[in-house]
């Protein structure tokens, strides 16, 4: 919808531009109007003894020649401008020059509406140019062949009709212009409000869709091996088949409370429950470093002993990295493989690094894993197998969305690492603002 032409308004301006609709049937009507017009003019006497009077004067047939064929050029005003505003001056210049026509009829009208039609469909210099020419001929030519004396009334009459069609062409031709100026800045306004929506309902989607990923991942991960263990022992030892199946339900509640958490910002402001749980971060690491250990994946903690508050987009993403990279441990290293998880807090920069040492065992091999890195995601090198590789596709969109920095592919020694980089001065100085 136009913001210039609502819809239920259409209707109704079409029937108040009919002009604009039927444009030769409008022209054809103003030339029969106008040719009226000039025989009207022609049988009046304005200078009559007893003032002026209607039928003073009789028509003859120079005068009603004359006036027909220049309003008949008339019809053609909008496809042949300058030819018509010729043909019109010439026949005025020919009715001045009639001596034998009496009464003069006012063929200059029809000039004026041409002079007119031309200004408002051309530039403004070619406006003035031939409507400068026109009313230096035109005027002239009254001055010299029309009543006398040069000065009367007529003659002047020509000269300020032609110079204010002049005048009002431009006039016309520059106001629309300016509108179709406003009507296309207001289309390209709405089209790119549109698109900025679009891009905004996509960005929003990817976002839900990769915290979707990075829980689900992660706590049925954990699911995942809990059971298997407790599929293996249950018949010989029991209690460990029962610690197992504890572990399974608590990672399952906390899978479905950080579901509960980023599913709640779908809600719409006026809901009655909003989620009012914060947002994990590396506050709440211990906890998380915690659940990989009862998983049987030994973890190395290495944090500031009093570490400084984040930005909290730098807090998350940092608390996502740390849990997609030991559940990639998890998933690829094997049972009996040794992580370490190091973060540095410096001044400019928070710098997150996962290693593990490659000595699992019954582990997915490393090279065919989804988080083999030098390779693009998606590329042709990416396994089959990776399920796509969307976690370290997540963890880099995260990572560049605040300006940061991802590294990560084998270790020298054995095993693989994950170093992340995150700038904080930008990110603090974009949350001031």
């Amino acid at each position: 919808m136009s913001l210039l032409d609502p819809r239920p308004d259409a209707p109704r301006a079409g029937r108040f531009q009919w002009h604009r609709t039927h444009p030769l049937a409008f022209d054809a009507a103003l030339a029969v109007a106008v040719f009226a017009c000039i025989l009207c003019g022609a049988v009046a006497d304005p200078h009559g003894p007893h003032g002026p009077r209607f039928a003073g004067h009789h028509l003859t047939a120079t005068t009603v020649v004359l006036a027909a064929l220049a309003c008949a050029a008339l019809v053609l005003r909008r496809r042949l401008p300058r030819t018509v505003l010729a043909v019109t001056g010439s026949l005025t210049i020919v009715e001045l020059l009639a001596r034998s026509s009496d009464p003069r009829a006012p063929v200059a009208a029809s000039a004026v509406i041409a002079l007119y039609s031309l200004a408002s469909r051309t530039d403004r210099p070619t406006t003035g140019r031939i409507g400068a020419l026109t009313v230096v001929v035109l005027t002239a030519a009254a001055m010299l062949y029309g009543p006398r004396p040069w000065y009367a009334q007529e003659n002047i009459a020509i000269f300020a009709w032609t110079g204010m069609a002049a005048a009002a062409g431009d006039a016309v031709r520059s106001r629309r212009a300016f509108v179709s100026a406003i009507r296309e800045r207001a289309e390209r306004a709405e089209r790119t409000r549109e698109e900025e929506a679009r891009r905004r309902v996509a960005e929003e989607r990817l976002r839900i869709a990769r915290e979707l990923h990075d829980v689900v991942a992660h706590h049925i991960a954990l699911v995942n091996v809990q059971a298997g263990v407790a599929s293996h022992v249950m018949d010989n030892r029991p209690d460990q088949a029962k610690e197992a199946l504890a572990h399974v339900r608590e990672a399952s509640r906390s899978a479905l409370e950080e579901l509960r958490a980023t599913v709640g910002l779908l809600r719409q402001s006026d809901d009655p429950k909003a989620p009012t749980e914060p947002a994990p971060g590396l506050g709440v690491l211990d906890q998380l470093v915690d659940g990989f250990v009862r998983a049987g994946i030994p973890v190395d903690l290495e944090v500031p002993h009093s570490p400084r508050p984040l930005p909290a987009s730098v807090d998350l993403t940092a608390y996502r990295v740390v849990q997609e990279a030991l559940t990639n441990v998890h998933k690829h290293a094997g049972e009996g493989a040794r992580a370490t998880v190091r973060i540095v807090d410096a001044d400019t920069a928070l710098t997150v690094t996962v290693l593990d040492d490659g000595a699992g065992r019954a582990g997915i091999p490393r090279q065919k894993g989804g988080d083999r890195p030098p390779v693009e995601p998606g590329g042709p090198g990416e396994p089959e197998d990776s399920g796509g590789g969307h976690g370290l596709i997540g963890m880099r969109e995260r990572v560049f969305a605040l300006r940061g920095t991802v590294v990560t592919g084998p270790r020298a020694a054995g095993g693989f690492q994950v170093r992340v980089t995150l700038p904080l001065q930008a990110v603090r100085t974009g949350e001031s603002v």
